[in-house]
């Protein structure tokens, strides 16, 4: 048997190397296939941004621009355009900004409430903030339109910034990962007779950085992206975001691919930056927050 396997030029033990090695590429192999999967379409807007306007359409496409051009970029910058991408850029910055901050406070402030201190209704109150997230968000479009009319924010960047900014999503998420903490740390200080608004402060949201990171991309993400509800309420071209914003670089005849991928090149480079700069926050974060029911 030996002597077969010699002759053959191959050995069980070479065998068992060489499919212990495929198992340990299989993985490898899999997660470059899923990050060509979701990077392909970036470096697709990328490069097309860097096209001119007829070679967007031309077949078969190609991936690096046969003529390099700007011309996108230089529609985007104009500020003499009826597309001000960069104002709508920066009501986009504003809004998303402000919803994060508005997000942060009252979730951490609610979240800590529901999940340290004992008040009659707690978990009836708890319970009707979770079945929140089971309606469709469409179905507050009606109300929240009334009120922000109420308030006369109509076509302001309030509209777009301080509703939705109370969701159930940041209270959950911030009282999972309250309730990971140890008391202890909050007895040791309430016998050195700190209040409750101290430990809050001084303590619990020092050691929450990273789940107060995680819901501020989250949120910050979600208002980036909102496109349904700035159309609703935000009528002047000037005062768009960007999603409804990019929307109108597309004409009822002719497109301009070029100059709509350079609005996403734009559009997409705070929240890339934003999360390459939380992303271990971020990790961290979602990984405690699940530890507790």
């Amino acid at each position: 048997m030996a002597q077969a396997n010699s002759r053959s030029g191959t050995s069980p033990k070479a065998g068992r190397g060489l499919g212990e090695t495929v198992k340990m590429l299989l993985p490898y192999a899999f997660l470059i296939l899923l990050t060509l999967v979701f990077v392909g379409p970036l470096v697709w807007m990328l490069s097309t941004s860097f096209k001119p306007n007829p070679e967007t359409t031309q077949m078969p496409p190609s991936w690096i621009p046969r003529t390099f051009s700007t011309e996108g970029y230089g529609t985007v910058f104009n500020t003499s355009s009826q597309t001000p991408v960069l104002r709508w850029f920066m009501n986009s910055m504003i809004a998303a900004t402000g919803h994060t901050l508005i997000v942060l406070v009252t979730a951490s402030m609610a979240a800590y409430a529901l999940a340290r201190m004992s008040f009659p209704g707690k978990r009836i109150i708890f319970a009707l903030i979770i079945a929140t997230l089971f309606i469709p968000n469409f179905v507050f479009l009606i109300g929240n339109y009334l009120i922000v009319d109420a308030f006369g924010w109509l076509d302001t960047i309030f509209a777009v910034m301080v509703p939705g900014a109370a969701g159930a999503f940041g209270v959950f998420f911030m009282r999972q990962f309250f309730l990971s903490l140890p008391r202890e740390l909050e007895e040791a200080a309430l016998i050195d007779g700190a209040n409750r608004l101290q430990i809050f402060y001084r303590i619990i949201l020092p050691l929450s950085k990273p789940a107060l990171a995680t819901l501020a991309v989250l949120s910050f993400l979600t208002n980036w992206n909102d496109f349904l509800w700035p159309v609703y309420v935000l009528f002047n071209p000037e005062s768009q975001t960007i999603p409804p914003g990019l929307f109108l670089l597309q004409g009822s005849y002719n497109t301009n691919y070029a100059v709509i991928m350079a609005g996403g090149v734009i559009a997409s480079l705070p929240v890339l930056i934003l999360f390459f700069v939380a992303q271990r926050y971020i990790i961290e974060g979602v990984s405690r927050s699940g530890l507790k029911g």
